[in-house]
């Protein structure tokens, strides 16, 4: 069984930062990669970034050079630094677990980002 647990969601004005925490616990392979989705209310959840155990890192256009994702093999936790925000990227962030086959999502944090 995995479990994934995220937080660090939470108000922030535009032009601040955040960083998101996803620790995983469980019945976890060495080899996998950990990622970010968002979604808001109406719209289908989209990909954020995503990085391999070996550390190698994608990102989707929208977010490139505002966001940053890492990850501490140690811990099984993957973080995402979310810098100069914006309204738009407000929505609930869903952390993704991929081993093999196997898909595994987190319960979601809220991010809102208004003044």
């Amino acid at each position: 069984q995995v479990q994934l647990l995220e937080s660090g969601g939470g108000l922030v004005q535009p032009g601040g930062s955040l960083r998101l925490s996803c620790a995983a616990s469980g019945s976890i392979w060495s080899s996998n990669t950990m990622g970010w989705y968002r979604q808001v209310p109406g719209k289908e959840r989209e990909f954020v970034a995503d990085i391999t155990t070996g550390g190698t890192t994608n990102y989707a256009d929208s977010v490139k050079g505002r966001f940053t994702i890492s990850r501490d093999n140690a811990k099984n936790t993957v973080y995402l630094q979310i810098d100069s925000l914006k309204p738009e990227d407000t929505a609930v962030y869903y952390c993704k677990l991929t081993i093999g086959v196997g898909r595994y999502w987190g319960q979601g944090t809220q991010v809102t980002v208004s003044s």
